[in-house]
């Protein structure tokens, strides 16, 4: 049988095995403080994004809960797509808030924020659009929404490390930027994530949040501190960090492969359904939208391609079902179907991606 296609593959040479090592031997593996690598990675990742503050956590999940945990959210309503992972949801739960579904464009699949004032209610605080496969939001008329109607606006860049919006990165946008470093995305560690700041408290809330990915910790000095709020053990370890400096350096370079892989899919594919090209875009994933998605899965396995389906949305998850009708998200849901892409995915295997897709949909 022919070599196993992954969905998702992380980047890593000998540099990565070079710096697990060293943090290894030299016995400081981790730091609430943020000291060492830590600190390091959150001033390349703020220079790369050319973001105000920059804040290392261990999980885009983390990133949003203390984003969101910056505000009085109980019994409060937060507007998102259903479309996404359930962490997206689940941190606006963890801070007492109302997750309100919002429908998806067609083309992007990302929030329509055409759709996203219908459900703004006297309890709206906030707007959680998902920059969903890499592709940005309309965060221009997301704005203007938001400042109209006085709201705030978190952003889930989970898939979104290295893509652009109007000639600048994500995360030099909003106000509250959230991103997800887990070992299948464009920047990849053994676990991270981070919140980029961009507004006229940056410095202090960067403050704020520092200490509340460590417990609530502030005002240390040598063993004595201080605790002035409800934390949580969200800090990033030192070899996670040191990771991230490496795939940080090569992170262009790993979504120019991306992008190439993506252009071959929209210029080869024969599916009617597919994800758009757009340069600006760190394609962390490639979907397509087939009729027989579950037939075609078992046709990829049986070749020895991985696939997967990103996401089941989550008002249709138990723990959240509700009777809301969502057209796009309910009708994109039953299709969808993604793809491998990754730096590691060779031409020819692209090309074998390509010929079992198209054999099939004939």
């Amino acid at each position: 049988m022919s070599k196993k296609i992954k969905l998702f593959d992380p980047f890593v040479d000998t540099k990565e095995e070079k710096a697990i090592k060293k943090v290894l031997y030299s016995h400081f593996w981790a730091s609430g403080v943020g000291e060492g690598n830590v600190f390091k990675f959150e001033e390349l990742f703020k220079k790369y994004t050319k973001s105000k503050e920059c804040i290392a956590v261990n999980s885009g999940t983390a990133a949003l809960h203390l984003a969101l945990s910056l505000f009085d959210l109980k019994n409060k309503e937060v507007i998102l797509p259903s479309l996404s992972f359930v962490s997206t949801a689940h941190a606006i739960r963890y801070s007492g808030g109302i997750p309100v579904f919002a429908d998806i464009d067609e083309e992007t699949l990302c929030i329509d924020s055409d759709k996203i004032e219908e459900k703004i209610s006297p309890n709206s605080k906030i707007i959680l659009p998902v920059h969903f496969g890499g592709m940005s939001c309309d965060l221009d008329k997301i704005s203007k929404i938001s400042k109209k109607k006085n709201l705030k606006i978190i952003e889930d860049a989970a898939h979104a490390a290295g893509t652009s919006f109007k000639n600048k990165k994500i995360g030099a946008h909003g106000d509250f930027v959230c991103f997800s470093f887990h070992p299948v995305k464009n920047l990849a560690m053994p676990s991270g994530g981070a919140i980029t700041i961009n507004n006229k408290n940056s410095e202090k809330y960067s403050k704020l949040l520092k200490s509340l990915r460590w417990c609530g910790i502030s005002d240390r000095k040598g063993p004595k501190y201080d605790v002035k709020h409800l934390g949580w053990n969200y800090y990033m370890n030192e070899f996670s960090a040191e990771i991230g400096l490496i795939q940080l350096k090569k992170l262009d370079r790993m979504n120019k492969k991306r992008k190439e892989i993506a252009k071959k899919y929209v210029n080869e594919l024969n599916v009617n359904l597919k994800m758009p090209f757009d340069k600006n875009c760190a394609y962390h994933l490639y979907w397509i939208q087939v009729e027989n998605r579950d037939k075609l899965m078992k046709e990829l396995k049986r070749n020895n391609i991985e696939s997967g389906i990103h996401y089941k949305p989550i008002h249709q998850m138990t723990y959240y079902k509700t009777k809301i009708k969502l057209p796009i998200t309910d009708k994109v849901a039953k299709r969808i179907l993604t793809i491998p892409i990754h730096p590691n995915l060779t031409e020819s295997e692209t090309s074998r991606v390509i010929k079992i897709i198209n054999k099939f949909e004939k």
